[in-house]
């Protein structure tokens, strides 16, 4: 690696972590094309710590905000005093957070027969002969984003009259929902997980705003848990962190930072101001060149890009 590589990764990581694009879609591309298998992963566990930075610079408040809520929360259930319809706006958002990342466990539970678990797709589906599940996951990204925009608010009853209103209230069963939809997002390359998680809200009639902000904030100790993961495995291999640059490891961590920060803004922006066919054309697009692609070389059995033949 060098300094270009540690910038340029740092660019991906932080645009395609939080746009609705899917960051481990571009990778399986990325991948494909320069025909890289192995990863450096101590780097790649750098770089999403700087994701995580760049939430906790834009909602740093709200985070605090949510810590104190979730303990005003705790002393309600330890003193009996819960009541969930007296629950207050942050207090609501911070349970429903820890209800949200309930579903991430499913994706330790094994597949019979194949020594497998849900968790480990993942991997599978990155190879280069399942090249089309990318292609499949970021047209459904873009289905996604199309459909969940366009969804009518439902109707709720304002002062004894019936209204179309959207909701700013997460309910557990729209906390579960969109935290199955994060595990599959986790699943499948392609399928954004900032996208789908936004869009399975907008479904359930949540105010988009509202929507963005809990997608975001589900996917912090999501992330976070799984760069502690992903770090674990680094630190008790072999190889450990032998050879590693830290100057381009820092170089990477400050860049996916900064351009994360800006990813998240400009995303709240483009959604405010309703631009976010951008982002429905942009994965559409890659999405139908990704299957031409596939169709090509299942045909031919070897990879266009590398001449390798294709890997199940």
């Amino acid at each position: 690696m060098n300094f270009f590589d540690a910038v340029f990764q740092g660019i991906i990581q932080g645009l395609t972590e939080f746009l609705p694009v899917s960051s481990s879609g571009h990778l399986a591309i990325y991948q494909h094309i320069s025909g890289i298998t192995e990863n450096n992963l101590f780097f790649g566990v750098m770089l999403h710590i700087g994701t995580l930075a760049a939430v906790c610079a834009v909602y740093f408040k709200l985070i605090i905000r949510l810590f104190s809520s979730l303990v005003s929360v705790i002393k309600k259930l330890i003193k009996r005093e819960f009541r969930y319809k007296e629950l207050t706006g942050e207090e609501n958002l911070a349970l429903m957070i820890i209800v949200g990342l309930l579903p991430l466990f499913a994706l330790f539970l094994p597949i019979p027969g194949t020594g497998m678990k849900i968790k480990d797709l993942a991997d599978k589906f990155s190879l280069d002969g399942y090249f089309f599940i990318v292609g499949l996951a970021l047209l459904a990204t873009s289905m996604l984003l199309f459909f969940g925009g366009r969804k009518k608010p439902p109707v709720v009853l304002v002062k004894g009259k019936k209204m179309r209103r959207l909701r700013k209230r997460y309910s557990p069963a729209d906390a579960v929902i969109v935290g199955f939809t994060q595990c599959a997002a986790a699943v499948f390359p392609g399928l954004s997980r900032s996208g789908s998680t936004l869009a399975a809200s907008q479904f359930r009639g949540i105010n988009k705003t509202t929507a963005l902000d809990y997608s975001f904030l589900l996917g912090t100790p999501a992330i976070l848990a799984a760069a502690l993961l992903e770090l674990k495995d680094v630190l008790f291999s072999e190889e450990g962190v032998k050879d590693v640059n830290f100057f381009y490891v820092l170089i990477g961590m400050v860049i996916s930072a900064v351009v994360g920060f800006l990813a998240i803004k400009l995303f709240k922006w483009l959604l405010k101001t309703s631009r976010m066919y951008i982002f429905i054309l942009y994965t559409a697009a890659v999405g139908l060149g990704v299957l031409l692609i596939s169709i090509i070389e299942l045909s031919s059995g070897v990879n266009i890009f590398t001449q390798q033949p294709l890997t199940f």
